[in-house]
This record gives structure tokens, C-alpha cells and sequence, in this order.
């Protein structure tokens, strides 16, 4: 169930929501989420908590498992437990050693500016590197004869 106390959403740990969810302040998932969320504020995704969400906050603090793109116009913070799978745009990035991150990233003040235009946000997370060799065909040069 999502309550909102004194301007901030909370999605129980005992919760999965699907859809869209368009916050003004502050968002803390304890349970699942499956869309995409927006707010002005902050979104947490506690320990435990899963979101596979397109993420767009000002500031984005992620202790659970993420898998979809992150934008955040402030910062990002993933802390130990955290596991995000997917692209991150976002002007400072913190990152707490024991945190996995699998994605392309883009930080600094001017990280937003491309962001708005490229087409990586409306197309969801790219494959990893590793995904997207193996699904392109390779070239290899034949044998040298003698």
C-alpha cells in the first residue's frame, strides 16, 4: 500500500505497485515497483526493496535493486547493498564501495543537457557490453594458407 506522511510516499515493504507514479516531495519503496517514477524530490529504494522503474528525481538513493535508467537533476547515491542495472545520468554520483552497477553512466553539470534529446531515455536500459557483443555478428579473418 502506498501512505504519504507529511509529504513523503511510502510504498510498504508487503507492497508491488505497477504503473506511473508522479511524486512532488519524497518517495521511499520498501516493497516493488514496476513503472515509472517521478518526483521533484527524492526517491529512496530501501534495502530489500526491487524497482523496475524508469527513475527520474532529483536525488536518487539506492540501497536495493534498481533495474531501468536513473536520471537525477542533484545526485545519485548507491550504498553498499545497492544494485542497479541500467543507464545513470546524473550531475554528482556517490558511489559507497560494495555497490554493483552494471550501465552506461553520464555525470557533471552538463550530463542533463545531452540527456534530454539522446534516445536512451525513452528506450529503456541498454545491454551490457558484454550482451550486446555476443548478439552482434563478428567478422573473423580466414586462415592463412601455405
Amino acid at each position: 500500500m502506498a501512505e504519504s506522511h507529511n509529504g513523503e510516499t511510502i510504498i510498504g515493504p508487503d507492497a508491488m505497485i505497477k504503473g506511473e507514479m508522479s511524486i512532488e516531495n519524497r518517495a521511499r519503496i520498501l516493497g516493488r515497483f514496476e513503472g515509472t517514477i517521478r518526483s521533484k524530490g527524492q526517491v529512496e529504494v530501501a534495502d530489500k526493496a526491487t524497482c523496475k522503474a524508469v527513475v527520474e528525481a532529483g536525488t536518487v538513493q539506492v540501497d536495493g535493486t534498481v533495474e531501468g535508467n536513473i536520471t537525477a537533476t542533484d545526485r545519485v547515491q548507491l550504498n553498499a547493498t545497492a544494485r542497479v542495472t541500467g543507464d545513470l545520468v546524473a550531475a554528482k554520483l556517490i558511489v559507497t564501495e560494495g555497490a554493483s552497477f552494471s550501465g552506461h553512466v553520464s555525470v557533471g553539470p552538463n550530463a542533463l543537457k545531452g540527456r534530454a534529446a539522446g534516445p536512451a531515455a525513452a528506450d529503456g536500459p541498454r545491454p551490457s557490453p558484454a550482451a550486446a557483443e555476443s548478439a552482434e555478428p563478428k567478422e573473423h579473418p580466414a586462415p592463412a594458407k601455405k
